[in-house]
């Protein structure tokens, strides 16, 4: 079988592009990313020699080179990964996102109805996309497969679309497809731009720690190795046409997540308790800010026993460690240095 996985370079595409090719050498696992500044090949060094894994540098919104890729390459299935997916950048460059979250999408929608065509047994269409989708939650409640959309920020609104393009070409098409919406995911090998990366970096740096308004804004964490292993399972075992809301059943209020963060780097580091905590900054809210967004994943819990394996103190503290015994990658993906890497081994 022949996997394509877009957007495998980047963060969290780099954690589905090694379980699958670690775990099933039956399967070839091509990765297509365009090397953007948030793709790092240094994130997959240890598989790269691997004989069931190919990289292919390519843009998903180039029609022409998507089919030629495809046409030669007859893939059997595509997990969707590949999206520009800050919100501020979206705020900045909202075209940019729509170029790649929903014609990329579109491009990759039609390359498969042509290839698969009418034989569409054992074939699927994976999209990934986020719990932003729906919007903004007040104090309570929870975000469901069955939630309607109300997207608020550039970001979202064109995950929102891509997704709807999804479900249109399965109906329309009879596309077999899967979605998941996951919340925000944090771990290894993720670009600084967000949030506990960037605080990591600056905390060793002593910088600022800019927080929005007052901090209050609530979110859902998931560690970025439980998403992998969820998108393993929705992959095998998911239901066609079916949504998967993935989440980590734990919510935390920016302010908080920023100070456990500070305690536990000052513990890492050595440095006196509080010392990190002064270096938090408030800053000018950004516009269309969703106040709070939570996961109600007993769907995939209950359909495919999927649940976090950490705890978000044990995965901020995995992901600390990481961090501090990763500089040198820090320092690369902060300074472009990465880029040579690429350079090196592929051109």
């Amino acid at each position: 079988m022949n996997i394509l996985i877009t957007g495998g370079a980047g963060f969290i595409g780099s954690h589905v592009v090694r379980l699958f090719v670690k775990n099933y050498p039956e399967y070839h696992i091509f990765n297509l990313d365009a090397l953007t500044y948030a793709g790092n090949l240094e994130n997959l060094k240890d598989i790269e020699g691997k004989s069931n894994y190919t990289f292919v540098k390519g843009d998903i919104t180039d029609e022409p080179f998507i089919n030629n890729l495809f046409n030669s390459k007859e893939f059997d299935a595509v997990i969707h990964l590949a999206a520009e997916s800050h919100v501020d950048r979206s705020i900045t460059d909202p075209l940019a996102f729509v170029k790649t979250n929903v014609i990329g999408t579109m491009v990759l929608l039609n390359a498969c109805k042509e290839l698969w065509k009418s034989n569409f047994e054992d074939k699927r269409f994976y999209h990934v996309s986020t719990d932003e989708v729906y919007g903004t939650l007040g104090e309570t409640g929870l975000f469901t497969e069955k939630t309607s959309y109300d997207p608020n920020s550039p970001y979202s609104a064109s995950k929102a679309s891509s997704d709807h393009f999804v479900r249109a070409y399965g109906e329309t098409y009879n596309l077999p497809y899967v979605i998941s919406n996951c919340s925000n995911n944090y771990g290894q090998f993720q670009f600084p731009e967000k949030l506990i990366p960037l605080f990591i970096n600056n905390i060793i740096q002593n910088k600022a720690l800019p927080v929005y308004g007052d901090g209050n804004y609530t979110r859902d964490w998931l560690y970025v190795k439980d998403h992998a292993k969820a998108i393993d399972l929705v992959f095998h075992q998911g239901k066609n046409a079916e949504t998967y809301n993935v989440g980590g059943f734990n919510e935390w209020k920016n302010i908080d997540l920023v100070k456990l963060l500070c305690a536990q780097m000052d513990e890492k580091l050595g440095r006196k308790v509080g010392t990190s905590e002064r270096l938090i900054t408030y800053v000018k809210d950004r516009p269309g800010h969703d106040l709070r967004y939570a996961i109600d994943a007993s769907k995939i819990n209950k359909e495919l026993g999927w649940k976090p394996s950490v705890t978000f103190e044990e995965g901020l503290e995995k992901t600390i460690d990481w961090y501090l015994s990763n500089e040198t990658w820090l320092k690369n993906v902060t300074s472009g240095s990465y880029l040579e890497y690429y350079e090196k081994q592929y051109n």
